[in-house]
């Protein structure tokens, strides 16, 4: 008799019959992991998350709560986050990223955001 370990996560989008997480769609799926991730965070605070391209499936108005979510976790937990998304790029502090110019040369680039505004106006 083997023993099986782990957690089981039941995910009912609003609309929706329970279901298993095959029959959710992407962004569906990408929310409930989120859900966890963030209660996990908040009950565990971590002082470092990396998080790669977890925003992709999402549609801007999720976007923009995934990134209000980060906002009231970064109190205590600074995230990194690799993102095409620009949606949660808006919502960050500083950007960094790497641009190729015609020469086929890369550099890198950061941007702060808040310098940035304040350049722009």
């Amino acid at each position: 008799m083997s023993n099986v370990v782990g957690i089981e996560i039941k995910a009912t989008p609003p609309g929706k019959k329970l279901s298993s997480i095959q029959s959710l769609s992407g962004g569906e799926r990408s929310l409930t992991s989120i859900a966890l991730l963030c209660s996990l965070l908040t009950c565990f605070p971590s002082p470092f998350v990396v998080l790669d391209e977890v925003d992709a499936a999402l549609d801007d108005a999720n976007t923009i709560r995934f990134g209000q979510i980060l906002g009231t976790l970064s109190d205590q937990t600074q995230f990194l986050t690799i993102t095409h998304n620009r949606e949660t790029m808006a919502q960050a502090n500083i950007l960094y990223g790497v641009t190729m110019g015609d020469d086929g040369v890369s550099k890198l680039l950061s941007v702060k955001l808040e310098q940035a505004k304040a350049f722009a106006k």
